[in-house]
């Protein structure tokens, strides 16, 4: 009979490049729940892929909020079009966030061409000038 496969804090951490103290803050916000033997805490597959998909999640923009929420959905019987629907409730949420971001992002590039080019023209005229 084969054992799962069990990690330490410092394994997960060094697996994922995150500091354990990253990690216990995730258990602090009831995202990841280890097996405890005496002080050691040991983590199995499933807190590994939890781990993964925190990470994952904060990388795309989401909250850890909206990161447990998903967990919680996936921890209940809820059926997974629930589980679907809340996903894509929540990706549409923060497209659209994205998309605005975006859009400022492009407006400032522009103003920021419009001062470089007045700059440039400033400069050629004052060197003009100068060599009247």
């Amino acid at each position: 009979m084969s054992q799962e496969q069990q990690y330490s804090i410092g394994e997960l951490s060094k697996l994922f490049d995150i500091t354990a103290r990253s990690i216990r803050f995730y258990e602090e916000q009831g995202l990841l729940v280890p097996e405890r033997q005496g002080q050691s805490r040991i983590y199995h597959l499933k807190d590994k892929v939890r781990l993964k998909l925190i990470l994952r999640g904060k990388r795309l923009g989401f909250s850890l909020a909206e990161i447990k929420t998903l967990f919680d959905l996936y921890d209940t019987n809820l059926n997974s079009a629930v589980q679907l629907e809340t996903m894509l409730a929540l990706t549409e949420q923060k497209r659209a966030v994205l998309n605005q971001q975006l859009s400022d992002i492009q407006m400032l590039m522009n103003e920021l061409d419009d001062v470089e080019a007045r700059c440039k023209d400033e400069l050629i005229e004052l060197q003009r000038g100068n060599n009247l």
